[in-house]
């Protein structure tokens, strides 16, 4: 054996064993929760503050009703304000209550966008509701819900 491949090999083991008590100790961690891994009422819980959400006609919501492709699903969201310095929409929410990523868009809003509108396209693992949720200036939460049934291969 060459004195180099010697020294390259216990190189090598030694920083295996240097590197695996921090592997065993990093699996024992407990686990943090990230934004893509929240549950439905936890996702809701972290945009309103523990305010109540109030069904309102003045969130529109368009969605399919059945959605042939789950990977591109479209979605608009209207919501009814004057847009004015005192009373306009902060934030719209779009969220798949049973995806693994809860929260699908958050989108910022001000008085000068003069509209509360967005539309977008959602990935839906299946069957299952989407709610918009606007934020208001006045700290209140309106909300719209629409269940979207997904079929599988496009047949309905």
């Amino acid at each position: 054996m060459e004195r180099r491949s010697f020294l390259k090999g216990f190189g090598v083991a030694a920083a295996c064993a240097v590197a695996l008590p921090h592997v065993a100790s990093a699996a024992d961690e407990k686990k943090v929760v990230g934004p893509n891994e929240m549950k439905f009422e936890t996702a809701v819980a972290a945009i309103t503050g523990g305010k109540a959400l109030v069904a309102s006609s003045k969130v529109k919501m368009e969605a399919p009703e059945i959605a042939e492709n789950g990977a591109v699903v479209p979605v608009k969201v209207t919501v009814e304000s004057p847009m004015t310095q005192k009373e306009y929409v902060k934030a719209i929410h779009v969220l798949a209550s049973k995806n693994g990523n809860v929260r699908c868009a958050n989108i910022y809003l001000t008085p000068a966008n003069g509209e509360a509108f967005f539309g977008t396209r959602v990935k839906l693992g299946g069957t299952q509701d989407v709610v918009a949720i606007a934020e208001m200036s006045d700290g209140s939460f309106l909300t719209a819900k629409q269940n979207v049934k997904v079929t599988i291969g496009g047949c309905g």
